[in-house]
């Protein structure tokens, strides 16, 4: 491997590591619940408030964020950004009250809220197109090992010197990590990198202006340059601004928005809240049990993310063929699991949170998909904008779900017919979404 592949490599895996933090954080406030609710007297509506704080900010973020990596760069947006979340981090370890705790995971969320953007910026101006819904389903696998260390590692570090010290250990890992981010990743192709020649390739990317083909403001120009001296030109704050304007009036734009926003926020509200009561209260399995079948739906996602890049980059070479049918495979689970109940063979209850996880992987290809509609210059602008609707999706549906649960069923809202309900309505905006999402252009053709 020579030099120049080796530090693609790196970048790569840095870039995994950034995101791989992000979700940790995001994740890591149900492993010490119970040691917030004993030292501090927290109550559910304390902890939902701290835990909910983190993906609010995340979520309104994401615009500013766009307009950082496209104007000053992902490698400084990411640092500036990731030191951010280690004073969030310090101020969560060291908070007395709830709103310190609350404050330190906005700051947390706004720290985060740059890293998966971040990362598919880089990929878009280091790799060739064709290679990016499989790199970044990469990133998204390797990222995803994050919320595995926010169970049970973060369970033993806990057990050795408490919460506050383990935040303190990881906001300085956090701060060790961001610098050597800072020292080793450039933001575009240079001289020294022997990758100029993949400038030309990527350009190829930019003439995706839209659904109709047509150029937005400033796209030409920044075309010109890019070809004319080898370099990823960064767009000035007026000329973003104008692309944004011009994305928003993309029919696919909202589209695809919509879709990530039921996508994720279904599975993440699923995996990260309502399926342990459901396993628990419903099909009354032991907690160890449905610890192991939640991890197994994240090993079904990891799994899911790359071999759906795959499938659309290599092999079907199509997005909305992988997207579409994974939307529908996701309700066909949804409405599996409302089949489920006490009585069920648990090997088939592994198979159906496995396979959820396993078909949510191909709503990593959305980006993808609005990557490709746009000029490269404004992939981060295109990109964050869809994730602004992937994370506030989850705090929608985390909240909504339980809102209906106990609207409908007021007394016995962890039975199997409130469950049923809030799933079978997460089945209906699935199948609304995939439909919908029938009237995008496709982007990716043999």
């Amino acid at each position: 491997m020579n030099h120049s592949r080796t530090w693609l490599f790196t970048t790569v895996i840095l870039a995994a590591v950034m995101f791989a933090m992000s979700q940790f954080y995001r994740a890591s406030v149900a492993v010490i619940s119970p040691d917030l609710m004993q030292e501090m007297g927290l109550n559910a509506l304390d902890l939902s408030r701290i835990s909910a704080a983190f993906f609010y900010a995340f979520a309104v973020m994401q615009i500013p964020v766009g307009i950082f990596l496209d104007t000053v760069g992902p490698r400084i947006a990411m640092t500036a950004l990731t030191l951010v979340s280690v004073i969030g981090a310090i101020i969560f370890a060291m908070g007395t009250t709830p709103a310190w705790l609350t404050f330190g995971r906005v700051l947390l969320g706004v720290g985060m809220a740059c890293n998966f953007m971040g990362a598919l910026k880089l990929l878009t101006v280091w790799f060739e197109p064709r290679q990016f819904a499989t790199l970044s389903a990469v990133v998204v696998s390797l990222g995803t090992v994050g919320n595995i260390a926010a169970a049970t590692p973060l369970v033993l570090m806990v057990s050795l010197v408490g919460w506050r010290h383990s935040f303190l250990i990881i906001a300085g890992f956090t701060f060790a990590l961001a610098l050597v981010f800072l020292a080793v990743i450039k933001d575009r192709p240079g001289a020294d990198t022997g990758r100029t020649g993949d400038i030309t390739a990527g350009a190829a990317a930019d003439n995706a202006d839209g659904a109709d083909g047509k150029s937005g403001p400033g796209n030409s120009d920044d075309r010109t340059a890019s070809r004319a001296d080898g370099a990823d030109i960064r767009p000035s704050v007026s000329q973003t601004l104008g692309r944004a304007w011009a994305l928003f009036h993309k029919k696919d734009y909202w589209i695809i928005s919509a879709a990530t926003f039921c996508r994720y926020g279904i599975y993440a509200a699923v995996q990260a809240l309502w399926a342990g009561p459901f396993l628990i209260h419903v099909l009354e399995l032991s907690p160890v049990t449905a610890g192991n079948i939640l991890f197994l739906m994240s090993i079904g996602l990891i799994l899911g993310c790359p071999l759906c890049g795959w499938l659309s980059d290599s092999l079907v070479v199509s997005r909305k063929k992988i997207i579409i049918p994974g939307i529908f495979c996701m309700t066909g689970l949804l409405l599996g699991m409302n089949r489920l109940s006490p009585d069920t063979g648990v090997w088939v209850i592994y198979l159906v949170f496995f396979s959820f996880g396993l078909a949510s992987g191909s709503g990593q290809v959305m980006y993808a998909h609005i990557k490709e509609q746009v000029p490269r210059s404004n992939a981060g602008m295109a990109m964050t904008g869809i994730n602004f609707f992937t994370m506030a999706g989850v705090a929608v549906f985390l909240q909504g779900m339980g809102h209906v649960m106990a609207r409908f069923f007021p007394g016995a809202s962890l039975t199997l017919p409130a469950f049923h309900l809030a799933f079978g309505l997460c089945s209906l905006c699935l199948v609304c979404i995939a439909l919908l999402y029938c009237l995008t252009r496709e982007t990716l053709v043999k």
